[in-house]
């Protein structure tokens, strides 16, 4: 299995993460299991935040 990483500026992550609690609700409300929605979101919620210095020349 592959890893792969990805770096998210504070903005993209709040809206990846609240993407995905938009998405969670829907099986929610049609009373479905959220495991794999569950699963990413942990992953987002508890991956380090690492600053990335970028410069450009």
């Amino acid at each position: 299995m592959r890893k792969y990483h990805i770096y998210l500026a504070l903005e993209e992550r709040k809206l990846i993460i609240e993407s995905l609690i938009s998405e969670k609700n829907t099986p929610i409300s049609v009373g479905k299991y959220t495991d794999g929605v569950d699963d990413v979101l942990l992953k987002i919620l508890q991956a380090k935040k690492n600053k990335v210095k970028v410069i450009y020349t």
